[in-house]
C-alpha cells in the first residue's frame, strides 16, 4: 500500500509542474500578428492528440488491470 501512495504522491507532483510550466510560457513576439494558433497564441503540438492520449490512456488502464486481476487469483 505505501508503494501506491508513493506512486499517487509522485504523479500528483508531475502534474502540478506540467500545469505550473503551462502559466510560464513567454509572450509571443511581434507587432499583434496572428502566429499558428489564434492571435500570437504559441501552438503546442500536444494539442492535436489530446482525445488519442486519453484514448490510449484507458486502454492502458484496464489491459494493466486485468493483467493485475490475473495475477492475484
Amino acid at each position: 500500500m505505501k508503494t501506491i501512495n508513493k506512486l499517487v504522491l509522485a504523479l500528483f507532483f508531475f502534474g502540478t509542474l506540467l500545469v505550473k510550466a503551462d502559466n510560464e510560457i513567454p509572450p509571443a513576439p511581434g507587432g499583434g500578428g496572428t502566429g499558428g494558433v489564434g492571435p500570437g497564441g504559441v501552438a503546442s503540438p500536444i494539442d492535436m492528440y489530446v482525445y488519442l492520449l486519453s484514448i490510449v490512456a484507458v486502454v492502458f488502464i484496464i489491459y494493466f488491470a486485468k493483467n493485475l486481476k490475473s495475477q492475484k487469483a
